[in-house]
């Protein structure tokens, strides 16, 4: 008996013993556990109990505004609302239906739907007018939220739309200088938030957390409304006169690549972006509706100098009789003979004069635009000095603009370049470039030899219009010599009073240039870009305009066509831009504004 007495009393103290000791293992592992809760993760759970205990609602940014360079908008913003509902907190859904259907003009159908649905917040409708919006916020109705919102605003509707771009609901950008330049536009959403029970209910009488946002940063381009404006007039005008399916000019410093103007028509309307403004054709459709009609888009919005490659023609002789000064190949006075055609290898090829220009010195033969002569000085360059000076002029690069969507240029292989490829090669056939990289090209021969970089975006701004920033672009000098460009700019001018592009000819200014026909492909189509690119003065260029007529109607010699828009271009904005005519006929004093003189 004692001995069971012994044992179970010693069973029983080391029950005990685990027992306490089990107890203090609990204890030291709540200990911790609390210890990791309340101290390792408390700002965690901190955090996710007032996430509980808030509703926070999302208050837009206001995007910063796109100005030209006088301080005009080109993009601004327009107050709207955004108006939604919160389910648990309706307290009489028919009325809130009745209403919001009503003075949304919604379907009740869809209101029903989203009104409905059980979710902690749904959006009714965006972009609703502040007046609209003033109504509806005017019912108090229980569970509907009018919140301030902002809509991107184009006060000039299609003026520069391939440049400008566009917005999407959200406020971000999707094409253009709004999504080029997105990251600079946009702001920092604020928000509001306020107190709610276990429900999700706001608890009435208790202040709500407001934190307000911060604007985005405003854009000043290089672009002149005045400018834009006469451009994109004169571009419909033509493309209306010649039957062309485009017209596209561009205005730009050739000294630093500040483009004033692109005009690109037909344009579209900034404000209805998904408004087609081209009809649809049943044989044009593909597989469906709303692919074809995306792909018009696509089309429509599309900004062909920038984007689209094509045979410049004749222009690119500038680039070719610069090659052949630079390798000391050809003198002004160097005498040429055109019977209409060269036979090279086994091809004939034809000059655009077909009886020929006979005997002419190669200031003659640019000025008449002479295909056989330029053959002659593209086969004295050669492929490999040739390929060398393309490169230097930045033809195998893109040009940098700050544009979404460049294209770059397509060119044979050095390796495969024959005499008859260097041949059409050196009057502009058979490869293709961008109309910026013609220009871009062209500015650096007669501008000295400094390559610039294309481009719209010159100063950011913060909300207050200090300037936050002055935005550079990458440039290389000594592409072109000077005595080279001297020569150029001599002899471009030569081309405006005396030759093809007589028709540019303004009265009181030197302007230099270079008409082109450009026959597109196929061969058999019969189908042109007449164009024609020039610059003034012609001894100090400060403004260089290109304009790209495709496929006119009747008439499509680029010199008769193309360089009288130019002309007419010229005559108005030269004065504008502060240029004096060496001889005025005009004994009124004309008051002038000059570029740098703008606000920006």
């Amino acid at each position: 008996m004692k001995r069971f007495k012994d044992y179970f009393e010693l069973y029983s103290r080391r029950r005990i013993t685990v027992f306490v000791t089990c107890m203090m293992l609990a204890v030291l592992v709540l200990s911790v556990r609390l210890f990791f809760i309340m101290i390792v993760k408390g700002d965690y759970y901190d955090e996710r109990a007032t996430n509980i205990q808030e509703r926070e609602r999302s208050i837009k940014a206001e995007r910063g505004v796109i100005y030209d360079r006088n301080g005009v908008v080109l993009a601004g913003n327009k107050a709207v609302c955004s108006i939604s509902v919160i389910h648990n907190q309706i307290t009489n859904k028919e009325e809130v239906i009745s209403h919001l259907s009503r003075i949304l003009e919604m379907d009740e159908a869809v209101v029903r739907k989203k009104v409905e649905k059980v979710s902690s917040r749904e959006s009714i409708k965006n972009n609703v007018d502040k007046a609209i919006a003033d109504e509806i916020r005017s019912l108090d109705l229980d569970g509907v939220m009018v919140d301030e919102d902002y809509k991107r605003y184009y006060p000039y509707s299609t003026l520069a739309s391939k440049v400008i771009g566009f917005t999407g609901a959200d406020n971000q950008g999707i094409v253009g200088l709004e999504v080029f330049y997105d990251k600079t536009l946009q702001g920092t959403p604020g928000s509001i938030k306020t107190v709610t029970d276990s429900r999700g209910i706001e608890i009435e009488n208790t202040a709500e957390t407001r934190e307000e946002p911060i604007p985005g940063n405003n854009l000043i381009t290089s672009i002149d409304i005045n400018i834009q404006q006469y451009t994109q007039q004169l571009a419909m005008q033509t493309k209306e006169l010649r039957g062309a399916s485009r017209v596209c000019i561009i205005v730009m410093n050739p000294k630093n690549g500040e483009i004033y103007a692109l005009a690109d028509v037909p344009e579209y309307d900034l404000n209805n972006p998904f408004e087609l403004n081209v009809s649809a054709t049943a044989t044009d459709a593909t597989s469906t509706d709303a692919a074809f009609d995306m792909n018009q888009l696509n089309n429509m919005w599309r900004c062909f100098p920038i984007s689209d490659t094509y045979e410049p023609g004749s222009t690119f002789k500038i680039v070719t009789a610069t090659a052949a000064f630079e390798e000391g190949v050809v003198t002004v006075n160097d005498g040429f003979n055109c019977p209409g055609y060269r036979i090279v290898g086994d091809r004939r090829i034809r000059c655009h004069k077909t009886v020929g220009h006979g005997s002419q010195t190669f200031r003659e033969g640019i000025m008449n635009s002479c295909n056989p002569v330029f053959m002659d000085i593209g086969a004295r360059v050669g492929v490999e000095r040739f390929y060398k000076n393309l490169e230097r002029l930045g033809l195998f690069e893109k040009t940098g603009i700050d544009l979404p969507g460049e294209a770059g240029s397509i060119f044979h292989n050095k390796k495969d370049v024959k005499e008859v490829e260097m041949a059409t090669i050196s009057f502009g056939q058979t490869f293709q470039i961008t109309p910026l990289q013609l220009m871009r090209a062209a500015a650096a021969v007669v501008n000295g030899g400094t390559l610039v970089t294309p481009h719209f975006g010159v100063y950011v701004t913060d909300s207050n219009n200090n300037i936050a920033k002055k935005i550079s672009y990458n440039t290389r000098d000594g592409v072109v010599s000077e005595e080279t460009s001297e020569t150029m700019k001599d002899l471009l001018c030569d081309v405006v009073a005396l030759g093809t592009g007589k028709n540019a000819y303004v009265e009181g200014y030197d302007v230099g240039g270079k008409t082109a026909t450009s026959e597109k492909l196929p061969r058999s189509s019969n189908k042109y870009i007449s164009s024609f690119l020039g610059f003034a003065p012609a001894d100090d260029p400060e403004v260089m305009a290109l304009v790209l007529i495709d496929e006119p109607v009747g008439t499509y010699y680029g010199g008769t066509i193309a360089a009288p828009v130019i002309g007419d271009l010229y005559e108005n904005i030269l004065p504008y831009i502060g240029l004096d005519k060496k001889v005025s006929t005009d004994t009124d004093a004309v008051e002038t504004i000059t570029l740098e003189d703008t606000v920006f």
